[in-house]
């Protein structure tokens, strides 16, 4: 059985309080990682029911489209007889066909995220040890997933960052969802989530082991992307712990038990 991790955007959220083949027009690909781009194809069936498009979303993003199928929209079987038409019915809904085109338009050109996730992984890559950089596309969901981690790839639910003002999430969201919803959250949200894929909440854990252990990933995001993404008390603490052990490796953090290291304001 595969194990994937779909992972909703109100997860990061609660731990803070609790890619016819096309690419964009004269793109150059950056060393590494490049954002495949999935959602070009499944819009292009979604809008038109091109054949062609869903034949290429069969014959070149098998696993993908498995995933999205399957464990996302969870709509029946890739097998099944009549799934494609029941794909193609989903997305006739109209917020659905708007996002559809909003997304196209917003994210036209993902050549800067390619950059940012590059750079990211690349540090990544230096802290772990036996590291593999994953295979990153985009994709567009139903407004319920963020970031999806299949095995070595990880997928954009690129319907999830529109923009804290998109009129759309006024009416699902609040204001601070809202406020995480935007492009900028797009390479820490993928950072972050991966890692909890190679370093996953202990099966037994209490809310608040696996709170601290989001904690100490939200951390160890910003120290990768040399800046604060993540402000709350408890990722302060974990910095503050952090200064005082120099010789802890980022493995070392997410796997240990120590409960001082994630601590809250006076205690």
């Amino acid at each position: 059985m595969r194990k994937v991790y779909a992972f909703l955007l109100l997860t990061m959220l609660l731990c803070i309080g609790c890619e016819w083949r096309l690419k964009p027009n004269d793109e150059q690909p950056p060393k590494g990682i490049e954002v495949e781009r999935y959602d070009r194809i499944q819009a292009l069936y979604l809008t038109t029911g091109d054949r062609a498009a869903l034949q290429q979303l069969n014959t070149s993003y098998p696993e993908q489209t498995r995933t999205l199928i399957e464990d996302l929209l969870r709509i029946g079987r890739v097998n099944d007889a009549d799934i494609y038409t029941k794909f193609l019915h989903l997305y006739q809904d109209s917020v659905l066909r708007a996002i559809i085109a909003d997304v196209e338009r917003e994210y036209d050109d993902m050549s800067d995220l390619s950059r940012e996730l590059n750079n990211a992984f690349e540090e990544l890559n230096d802290a772990l040890p036996d590291f593999e950089m994953p295979m990153i596309y985009a994709q567009i969901g139903t407004l319920k997933e963020s970031i999806v981690v299949s095995g070595n790839t990880l997928g954009i639910c690129l319907d999830k960052y529109l923009g804290e003002n998109y009129p759309i999430y006024q009416k699902f969201y609040t204001e601070s969802e809202r406020h995480q919803m935007v492009r900028k959250m797009i390479v820490p949200d993928c950072l972050g989530f991966y890692i909890l894929s190679l370093f996953p909440f202990p099966e037994t854990s209490s809310m608040t082991l696996r709170h601290n252990h989001m904690m100490k990933i939200q951390w160890v995001v910003n120290h990768l992307l040399k800046k604060e993404v993540f402000t709350s008390p408890e990722v302060k603490s974990v910095n503050t712990y952090m200064q005082k052990h120099h010789q802890m490796t980022i493995p070392q953090l997410l796997e240990s038990s120590d409960s001082t290291i994630v601590t809250l304001p006076n205690n």
